[in-house]
């Protein structure tokens, strides 16, 4: 079976491609996502095999959203998009496969006869959007808060998942990846669970059995384990 996660903002569409897609025996739908906080936080759960990604999307398009995934929880991507003469160029160069909206049932078939053909991984970083992100994806109550890395103090891993806490002290979870976070921003690590904005240090203070911790400018205090002490140094330019 062949799992797929639908991610569009309208609840049309996704209900009509999902009608499509449940008339191929091998298919199983593993859910329906409305925007792309919704479907990162569902890829990082269980990781589909593959993604129908709508392109345009509120607040963080769909292309943005590849940027934010953990390259090992990444799947295959099939684009959904409205005609767009430059898009379906860049993916027909990239061998990326997509869907015209609406969906013409011949072609989607076309579409999943390759989906169970080929099942080499795709490179995503030859296409736009994913470089280095500007602002982190949070999650509120019934909202997404997007937050400017300049208002980032640093990042924990908690039980609960990944909480970005700002200048204001106010924590906010996010569905992001701490290896994604670190990979795709300027946030350092210096911890095993942490990640610090390396510009709102303030001070670092050496405590016993070589550990030490950072204040920050907001009078923070994040731990800095033995193994990341050295790195942190040389990032401040500090021998």
């Amino acid at each position: 079976m062949i799992k797929v996660l639908i991610v569009d903002d309208e609840p049309r569409a996704r209900a009509e491609l999902a009608c499509l897609l449940r008339d191929a025996p091998d298919i199983e739908i593993q859910g329906e996502c409305a925007n792309a906080v919704e479907a990162i936080g569902a890829i990082n759960r269980a990781p589909p095999d593959v993604v129908f990604l709508d392109i345009q999307m509120p607040l963080i398009s769909g292309l943005e959203m590849l940027a934010m995934l953990d390259p090992a929880r990444m799947p295959r991507i099939v684009f959904l998009t409205a005609y767009d003469e430059y898009a379906v160029q860049a993916f027909e160069e990239h061998a990326f496969d997509y869907l015209l909206k609406p969906t013409d049932p011949a072609r989607l078939e076309k579409t999943l006869e390759r989906l169970r053909r080929d099942q080499a991984p795709q490179d995503v970083t030859a296409l736009a959007g994913n470089g280095q992100l500007r602002q982190i994806p949070c999650s509120g109550l019934n909202s997404i808060f997007l937050m400017r890395l300049d208002e980032i103090e640093f990042v924990a891993s908690r039980l609960g998942g990944i909480f970005i806490i700002g200048a204001d002290g106010q924590e906010r979870f996010t569905e992001l990846t701490l290896r994604t976070l670190e990979d795709k921003t300027s946030l350092f690590r210096c911890h095993r669970q942490h990640l610090v904005n390396t510009e709102r240090i303030k001070e670092i203070r050496f405590v016993e059995n070589g550990l030490a911790e950072i204040r920050t400018l907001a009078d923070q205090t994040v731990p800095v384990s033995r193994h990341y002490l050295g790195p942190l140094m040389s990032r401040l330019g500090i021998e």
